[in-house]
């Protein structure tokens, strides 16, 4: 039975904890064969099988969303389709009548599923049926709008130069909570003994805490009851019946402001994943009877022609049927050259065209190109990583039913059971009970730990994105790095130079290269004339010629100069003799005869093999590198490294599967994936820890990742694992502080031993206690 696939947004959903519930909830009530719920992403990824109802699935995904989240936190649940979409600025549209004609007449055109005209905006967005071909559609609406509105033209909106959504603090969002929060404040100066005194303190409440009040009630008769909304109404409720009102209402404005930074936190990683999504190329130049049209990716079918210029991206996968170029192709394989391509060899959309013009036969869709598998590829792995829950929820499912129950049984068991006890000195028992339970020490000093160990990161250069990331290195028996850009510099040098004629020195040799080469932007060029160093006289340069794929020609002091590759040696009929080294060779030729060469190689990281011992130190048992450089560039480093295994030659999925089978294989513990490119972002999700190197490193690996190494010295993850292990030292010393003092208060306050003083204690004092400790790990510095 064949599988389907279906992803589904969720608008409005409101916290992480939610996402993993809808996801168990739909796992358990809907047959399907795999369901992941992105909280960051908000979207439903389902894979089911054929005989399941598409319109049915979403029915139950939505009454399941509505289960959780409630009707009003879910604006819409839509199947993402947009291949068949496009969206398109208005140019010369200047009457808001004729656009709503334009709207009416295109949603009644056949073939067109659903169209929108914003005469504010001046775009319009419109979604075609199934099999329509997207170009006849495109110009028969266009030639709709210049039928209604004469003169009126539709110009492609390129999605990569369109703003990010920004969503950042919007104050009037949060209203309700800084008044609430300057009512508290200004309590402190009005007289216990005055009317307003207590009316204060129920607003200040009611603005701070009265959604999650009225959260926990709804949730009350939806079944929830257990949940952090209900703990934190019961204990500040708690707290106001026994007249602790300064507690109450500090314990939720406490919880509000947490949340307020995480929904902040949420909303950036949204930014970054939608930068992401901005690496694909967007529009492609088609060949056609009337001349080239710059036309949308999903519009080009196979074997239409396309044609990439110099510094544009390859739209899509094909083969080169015309032309010859260098193609910067680092973000797709971690090729560190650049490679040469000509006639019939193929191409990867999303690379980059450095210098000639090519004309390409495409051989795949826009759906299936090699950039498009990539981003894919980022989703599906990132739907693979392990669910870290945090802490509290955990901890809540089991404490909070159990101190809850017990202070009602608390209120209402003694009474009952022994005479002449008083129902009001047992209830005052149990709110005392109530307030010591609260995990006010634990919602405080863990997260502060973890975000005092990321801080305590930070100025060692290390970014961890999230507590649970910092936690999970502690434990890393397997790491993974890519080669260029990671372990490698990414930069080119000169390694070697190397006369074959005596009448050429080095420096003779050097000197003529740098010259001919300053005409090129080539990063070979550039090391070359980094090595010489010297000023180049541009006077002594004539007639430069550079060849597409081959190197340069030019005429220097009146000699004919010849420097690239052997095919371009072969071509002028120039005997060499091929130099087999690691690394790219330039042969050199002065008026026709062979005079020497420069061995042109990518340096190694001063710190990359200080950094391999130290992991080793630290507990690591296996280090691998993958990379999609070549095989002998590869061993070279892993040998000199002392790098267990190496692979090579690998594409973005190739890398992917190492780390699938290195996954498979560990039996315990982490396994951690270093990279810098685009290429390397669908093993950075899959991975356990995804780290990525800053400096350098790509804007999509660096929003991937889930560390970003900042100063680029790999020798940064062993200090990064140290302050790990120290930061978990000292987040289960609160974790021991405060469970040991509060079970030890419960007890005496369910004794009658206890009263608000030790409560307060108990929650504010352990507090405090527990946050001073977790401080002290900014003060730490790894060695």
């Amino acid at each position: 039975m064949s599988e389907r696939k279906k992803i589904f947004e969720v608008d409005n959903l409101s916290c992480a904890n939610c996402a993993q519930k809808i996801e168990d909830k739909i796992k358990q009530q809907i047959k399907v064969d795999h369901v992941h719920v992105n909280f960051v992403t908000k979207q439903i990824q389902v894979e089911y099988s054929n005989s399941i109802n598409t319109q049915d699935l979403f029915v139950q995904i939505k009454k399941v969303v509505e289960e959780v989240e409630g009707s009003t936190a879910v604006c819409e649940l839509v199947s993402k389709k947009q291949d068949q979409s496009s969206k398109y600025a208005v140019i010369g549209l200047d009457c808001a009548n004729c656009a709503t004609k334009i709207e009416q007449t295109l949603n009644n055109t056949d073939g067109i599923k659903k169209a929108n005209l914003d005469f504010v905006s001046k775009t319009l967005s419109y979604t075609l049926k199934e099999n329509q071909n997207k170009i006849k559609m495109h110009d028969k609406i266009a030639k709709l709008v210049d039928d209604i509105e004469p003169g009126v033209r539709l110009k492609l909106i390129d999605h990569t130069n369109e703003a990010v959504e920004e969503q950042g603090l919007k104050i009037s969002q949060h209203i309700p909570l800084i008044l609430g929060a300057l009512i508290f404040i200004s309590i402190l100066f009005v007289d216990k003994t005055s009317v307003l005194y207590i009316p204060m303190f129920i607003i200040s409440y009611l603005l701070i805490g009265g959604e999650i009040v009225f959260r926990a009630i709804k949730n009350l008769f939806r079944g929830k009851v257990f949940d952090e909304n209900f703990l934190m109404t019961v204990a500040t409720i708690g707290a106001f019946g026994i007249e602790e009102y300064p507690e109450a209402v500090a314990v939720m404005l406490f919880y509000q402001v947490g949340e307020l930074f995480q929904g902040m936190a949420v909303n950036r990683s949204r930014r970054n994943i939608k930068k992401l999504m901005s690496i694909k190329p967007d529009v492609a130049n088609l060949k056609t009877d009337t001349g080239l049209r710059n036309v949308p990716v999903e519009y080009v079918e196979i074997d239409s022609i396309v044609v990439v210029k110099p510094g544009e991206k390859v739209p899509l996968d094909g083969v080169i049927i015309e032309g010859e170029s260098t193609l910067d192709t680092k973000a797709l394989t971690g090729e560190s050259l650049p490679v040469e391509v000509s006639t019939d060899e193929e191409v990867l959309s999303g690379t980059i065209n450095l210098t000639g013009l090519i004309t390409v036969r495409v051989t795949k869709t826009s759906e299936e190109s090699t950039v498009s598998k990539v981003l894919e590829l980022v989703q599906n792995a990132s739907s693979k990583k392990a669910q870290t829950e945090n802490f509290i929820t955990k901890f809540a499912r089991v404490y909070t039913p159990i101190v809850t129950i017990s202070a009602l049984l608390l209120a209402l068991i003694p009474p009952l059971l022994v005479e002449g006890q008083s129902y009001s000195d047992w209830l005052s028992r149990a709110f005392v009970f109530l307030v010591i339970s609260c995990p006010c020490a634990l919602v405080v000093s863990i997260p502060l730990g973890f975000f005092g160990g990321i801080g305590s990161a930070s100025k060692h250069g290390i970014l961890v994105k999230g507590g649970n990331y910092l936690e999970a290195l502690n434990n890393i028996k397997i790491a993974v790095f890519d080669k260029t850009g990671t372990l490698t510099k990414g930069e080119f040098a000169v390694k070697q130079v190397q006369p074959t004629s005596q009448s050429f020195t080095e420096l003779q040799i050097l000197e003529i290269a740098a010259h001919v080469e300053s005409f090129s932007n080539h990063p070979i060029a550039r090391s070359v004339l980094n090595a010489y160093e010297n000023e180049i006289n541009e006077q002594a340069i004539e007639e430069v010629e550079e060849i597409s794929g081959h190197g340069l020609k030019a005429i220097y002091k009146d000699n004919q100069i010849v420097i690239g590759n052997a095919r371009l040696m072969n071509r002028e009929s120039i005997d060499i003799q091929v130099v087999e080294e690691v690394g790219s060779i330039l042969y050199i030729a002065v008026n026709g005869e062979y005079i020497g060469y420069i061995l042109v190689q990518d340096e190694i990281k001063n710190d990359s093999k200080h950094a391999i011992k130290q992991l080793k130190a630290l507990g690591v048992n296996k280090t691998v590198m993958l990379t999609g450089d070549k095989r002998n560039v590869a061993e070279l480093v892993g040998t000199e490294l002392g790098i267990d295994e190496v692979y090579a030659e690998l594409l973005p999925n190739d890398k992917l599967d190492q780390v699938e089978k290195l996954l498979k294989e560990k039996q315990k513990g982490n396994l951690f994936f270093v990279g810098d490119g685009i290429n390397d972002t669908p093993v950075l999700a899959r991975a356990d820890i995804g780290i990525a190197m800053g400096g350098l490193g790509a804007d999509a690996a660096i929003d991937v990742a889930d560390v970003v190494i900042m100063t680029d010295e790999p020798s940064k993850i062993a200090t990064g694992i140290k302050v790990a292990k120290k930061t978990r030292r000292i987040v289960w010393q609160n974790i021991v502080l405060a469970l040991g003092v509060k079970l030890f208060v419960l007890a005496l306050g369910a004794l009658g031993e206890a009263g608000m003083w030790e409560a307060v204690f108990a929650d504010v004092g352990v507090s405090v206690i527990a946050v001073l400790n977790a401080m002290r790990i900014l003060r730490y510095r790894a060695r």
